[in-house]
């Protein structure tokens, strides 16, 4: 079932709104909601002035082509201010073509520029097992797209994070509790100055 959910109050004092739309890696996989680094996002935005809220479309197992699929429909119901597009993971443990998923990230990005909201792109990296021309692909396909599309973007989520056991949960893939305000810092960073 799919589960979309509003952080923070809905006051009418809050016109804008940040959607973020991604994978586990955003919907607190196997951690308290209240732990993952969006949930961190919408209490430090809170304290700002004006408050801004955050909706968090994610879902776990998300991929490129199911969240091209939703984003229509999201951007129609928040009419966010800023998007941040965290996807592409499960394309890449699932081996899918790289072609592909540029076709769809660029898909969603023509959709949010269209709908006016500033997007912050977020990117992954996958195990080394995956071999370097694919993941030196995958990477290039976020730094790609952040040039031509003129969007941020940060190169990969759980930089710093991802390499050390203590802060990786005992699949190797999503972080613990613990390290999601770190997650949350690399997204801050390239974020804040969309957000005005």
């Amino acid at each position: 079932m799919i589960l979309l959910y509003g952080i923070g109050s809905a006051q009418a004092a809050q016109p804008k709104t940040v959607l973020v739309l991604g994978d586990s890696l955003s919907a607190a996989h196997n951690i308290p909601i209240e732990s993952g680094w969006v949930h961190l996002l919408d209490a430090r935005l809170g304290n700002m002035v004006p408050k801004w809220t955050v909706v968090n479309a994610s879902i776990s197992g998300e991929t490129s082509l199911s969240g091209r699929n939703r984003l229509p429909a999201l951007l129609t119901k928040y009419h966010p201010t800023v998007l941040v597009l965290e996807l592409g993971a499960n394309d890449g443990l699932q081996g899918l073509p790289l072609p592909a998923l540029r076709d769809n990230l660029t898909a969603m990005l023509d959709m949010a520029q269209q709908a006016k909201a500033r997007v912050l792109l977020v990117g992954i990296e996958l195990p080394v097992n995956y071999g370097p021309q694919y993941r030196d692909g995958l990477r290039a396909v976020y730094a790609e797209l952040a040039r031509s599309r003129h969007v941020a973007l940060v190169p990969f989520l759980l930089d710093g994070i991802a390499l050390d056991p203590a802060q990786m949960q005992d699949d190797g893939l999503h972080p613990v509790a613990s390290a999601e305000p770190k997650v949350l810092d690399t997204v801050w960073q390239p974020l804040r100055p969309l957000l005005h």
